[in-house]
């Protein structure tokens, strides 16, 4: 039976703390069964079906601290072509090279945690490579592009207690195409 993840609002403490470390591989079981949940949560919220039925809020990210959990693990699920999804679990993700091109989500960025609209671009990276561990302990790199870049910086943030509107400039909230590229 499925179960929606408890997710933390932006006002909870939590979500400003900068997470621990995972040291313990592998990763201890009720991580691994909140990693199973949080995936199928995802991937329900963005089958328009199961968004219906569940209640829930398209989300293609969650970062554990948004589960009350502050140790450095995201999930990603990244829907590459209708109804196909890769799943991504990085246990200590670490941005480890990033492109000079600047890109926005022209609709801005959402999140889980915030439940309002928040208006302005984001500037983020085009691509990033990302390496952590698997749940496993095996070394991991991902090298992620344009929405899929955006949602690795958005999680990894999550784990040192930024949101996403603390990178909106408030003297520049919006771009242009000529001034960044918005996808």
């Amino acid at each position: 039976m499925f179960q929606p993840c408890k997710i933390l609002d932006e006002k909870d403490p939590h979500l400003r703390r900068k997470s621990k470390e995972v040291t313990d591989f592998p990763i201890k079981k009720e991580y691994q069964d909140l990693i199973k949940q949080t995936i199928t949560h995802l991937t329900y919220s963005q089958i328009e079906k199961y968004e219906k039925q569940y209640h829930l809020r398209p989300g293609m990210g969650m970062a554990f601290p948004q589960l009350g959990h502050n140790v450095r693990i995201i999930v990603i699920v990244h829907e590459y072509e209708k109804g196909k999804f890769d799943n991504y679990v990085v246990v200590n993700p670490k941005i480890i090279s990033n492109s000079t091109e600047m890109i926005a989500a022209e609709a801005g960025e959402g999140c889980l945690s915030v439940n309002r609209e928040v208006e302005g671009h984001v500037p983020r990276h085009a691509r990033v490579t990302v390496e952590g561990y698997d749940e496993e302990g095996n070394k991991i790199r991902i090298r992620a592009r344009e929405d899929l870049s955006i949602a690795f910086q958005h999680e990894i943030d999550h784990l040192d207690g930024i949101l996403f509107y603390d990178r909106i400039d408030p003297k520049k909230r919006f771009y242009t195409e000529q001034e960044m590229r918005l996808i």
